[in-house]
């Protein structure tokens, strides 16, 4: 099943900044529970859930901050699923689950958990990808071309959706990435972001506050663009609040 390319964008402006470990409780653009896809359309294969929204932030939301998750990373021993539970229930979007136990996601500390909290000290690029669609794994190329001029400045995290760790560290070492992969193994947190396209890429300034996001296929060049206007964007907002 197949969708019209979309190559939209959408750009956000607002918000605050985070303490470390970890932000203080804020308004979340949405929430959940679980270390936790995909979705599939901007161009390439669908898979639906039953949420027919759009991505976050291509529907005019503006000044959003980016909503807390923990995943296990690629590289690592960790099993399980995306841990998408936010801090804030009470001012969060969409209900917090009724699980009487529950551990926020930038909360959470083991060993071979990537926190998005912990990238939010920087400028943020996600990458949101699965083996099943078309150019995705090139695309992941592109980014990684990508990270490896700009990671001193820029945070990057790529996202897989629904493919095996053993898939995932296949391509790693086939291809040579090492941009910092997490894995949404059960798609929850491609959910909780309403991804509904392969590739599809998030910008957030520092603090965790969306910028803009990007539907379908971009290249070295065209994403290397992307990330010198979020840097640039973040240094004139940063200076606005000082």
């Amino acid at each position: 099943m197949a969708d019209e390319p979309d190559d939209r964008d959408e750009r956000g402006d607002g918000g605050q900044r985070p303490g470390r470990p970890r932000p203080p409780a804020i308004y979340s653009v949405v929430v959940g529970l679980i270390f936790v896809a995909v979705i599939a359309v901007a161009g390439i294969s669908a898979l639906r859930s039953g949420d027919d929204r759009e991505v976050l932030g291509s529907d005019g939301e503006t000044s959003l901050p980016l909503a807390q998750f923990a995943v296990p990373d690629a590289r690592g021993d960790l099993e399980g699923d995306a841990n998408i539970a936010q801090d804030d229930c009470e001012s969060s979007l969409i209900p917090c689950p009724d699980d009487e136990v529950r551990t926020a996601a930038c909360d959470v500390e083991l060993e071979g958990a990537i926190r998005v909290c912990d990238l939010f000290d920087k400028p943020l690029v996600l990458s949101f990808w699965f083996t099943r669609g078309g150019e995705c794994e090139a695309q992941q190329d592109e980014f990684e071309a990508v990270y490896r001029r700009y990671s001193e400045r820029v945070n990057f995290l790529a996202i897989n959706a629904r493919d095996s760790r053993e898939e995932v560290q296949k391509l790693i070492d086939e291809r040579g990435w090492t941009h910092p992969i997490g894995l949404d193994s059960d798609g929850a947190l491609s959910n909780l972001y309403r991804v509904g396209g392969c590739p599809t890429f998030l910008y957030a300034y520092p603090g965790g506050i969306l910028q803009r996001t990007s539907l379908g296929e971009l290249s070295a060049v065209e994403l290397a663009k992307r990330v010198d206007e979020l840097i640039a964007a973040s240094e004139l907002r940063a200076d606005s609040v000082r």
